[in-house]
């Protein structure tokens, strides 16, 4: 699933290509990526004739803000990219994916397509004039970004007070941290030298600190890196992310680690691989 550093180079990306650019038409291939309307025949008609003003990303959302000569109040469009969405900007010509489940054409025969394997991924429109978390309602849930000023050591703190819950499982929970998912979470704890499956009550402040910087690091260091593909991400114009080359411990399970050459270990948390270096972290 893409993570925060895949969304914020699609992010950047589309910001440096679509911006100001008219919606002049599209059509959606697969009905249930349409979120909201629930009609998807509104969809495209309410689109249409939209420029983009901006991109915006909250944890693992993106959010155009559109412009049309018709609403004072913005706009927005909103794409949720789950297991295996991606989003191409293409030349029409180019020949469509089987996977394409909605296309946005622009002028100059360029288009935006969601291509989505999976088909867990969604769009929304959301209405002028409307909270954008009353529609795209898994907004409200979501904790503060990890690059946000209210993410501070504190605030990581009072979110592990007490629980009694591995602090990889915590981690992955989008009402403690949004964004974080399962690659820099495990790339988070080898950096503080925390094992996955240590408990949040148990953490010391002296433990906490460390790995909030490590969260922040780890995800500067991917989005500068265009991101992780280690099944099918690609940035807005189809390349991959390189961040796989220089993790620490995710998908290295037997490898050595690149600190102590101990052999990388997997356990699974919930349901969830997770990969640690047993003598770097305890």
């Amino acid at each position: 699933m893409p993570e925060l550093p895949e969304v914020e180079t699609v992010r950047r990306g589309l910001n440096q290509l679509t911006l100001h650019r008219e919606i002049t038409g599209g059509c959606v291939l697969l009905n249930r990526t349409i979120a909201y309307p629930f009609s998807v025949d509104e969809f495209m008609p309410e689109i249409t004739g939209s420029a983009i003003a901006s991109w915006h990303r909250r944890g693992k959302y993106l959010l155009a803000q559109l412009t049309h000569s018709s609403h004072s109040s913005p706009i927005w469009l909103g794409v949720h990219l789950r297991m295996t969405g991606q989003l191409l900007w293409v030349h029409q010509d180019e020949p469509v994916h089987k996977h394409t489940r909605v296309r946005l054409y622009f002028q100059d025969q360029q288009e935006l397509r969601f291509v989505d394997q999976r088909t867990f991924g969604q769009m929304w429109w959301v209405p002028p004039g409307v909270a954008v978390e009353s529609i795209i309602t898994g907004l409200a849930k979501l904790a503060v970004d990890p690059f946000s000023p209210e993410f501070t050591v504190d605030y990581l703190a009072a979110k592990l007070k007490n629980r009694r819950r591995p602090i990889k499982t915590a981690l992955l929970d989008q009402s403690v941290v949004a964004g974080l998912g399962n690659i820099y979470a495990d790339e988070a704890l080898f950096k503080s030298g925390i094992l996955p499956e240590n408990l949040c009550l148990d953490l010391q402040l002296e433990q906490i600190e460390p790995l909030h910087t490590a969260i922040i690091q780890v995800l500067e260091t991917s989005i500068a890196a265009g991101g992780t593909t280690f099944s099918n991400f690609l940035n807005v114009q189809g390349v991959n992310g390189n961040y796989g080359g220089v993790a620490w411990v995710y998908n290295r399970t037997g490898e050595p680690c690149r600190v102590c050459s101990t052999p990388i270990q997997r356990i699974k948390l919930a349901g969830r691989s997770s990969h640690f270096c047993p003598q770097c972290q305890s």
